[in-house]
């Protein structure tokens, strides 16, 4: 029986108890989304789209990173499905950016410190533009520069966390639409 439209299945081959390693090594791991829609998974799939999530939620935190180069070779490559590589960057970019979120929110007494996020100087320069335009600075939160600081700052600011996260991931689904419609648009593809 084929599940429900927008409802996601997922059965681990014939070992459903088995460890994560014997799964990856030994079975594939079959996804059904939708009517008719059927990928087998493999280790390297799992692997792609584990290297997919990790890149984005560092890209957004404490490292600097270019999440968008791995999901251009992913896509390439054609390691994983299209679809689940840019919800999977989109999730760990958005979640890495919760991460800044949290220290505005709490640890802002340690602004000066080296491992925090942003530099006090950006705080204080985003600070202004967010008072100034609000939320909705949110939406460019996926920016190389600033995005970074505009949600530090939204934690300082207080802001919902539940309209942190909409605007911050429609911004970042945004851009790796834009990215991944790019690369499959693209005449090697």
């Amino acid at each position: 029986m084929e599940p429900a439209l927008g409802v996601i299945h997922m059965t681990l081959g014939p070992h459903p108890a088995a460890s994560l390693n014997d799964i990856a090594a030994d079975c594939p791991l079959r996804i059904f989304v939708g009517t008719g829609y059927d990928r087998t998974m493999t280790s390297e799939h799992l692997l792609s789209g584990a290297a997919m999530f990790w890149s984005a939620f560092l890209a957004a935190t404490l490292l600097p990173g270019a999440s968008e180069v791995v999901l251009v070779a992913s896509l390439v490559e054609r390691t994983a499905d299209p679809w689940l590589l840019v919800a999977l960057a989109t999730l760990g970019n958005t979640l890495g950016s919760l991460v800044n979120w949290m220290c505005g929110r709490f640890l802002i007494a340690f602004r000066d410190r080296q491992w925090f996020p942003v530099s006090p100087r950006h705080i204080d320069r985003f600070t202004r533009v967010f008072q100034r335009y609000g939320v909705w600075t949110l939406l460019l939160a996926w920016a190389p520069i600033g995005g970074d600081a505009l949600t530090v700052v939204a934690g300082i600011a207080r802001v919902n966390v539940v309209m942190f996260l909409v605007l911050v991931g429609a911004g970042k689904l945004a851009r790796y639409l834009v990215v991944a419609a790019g690369v499959l648009a693209w005449p090697w593809f």
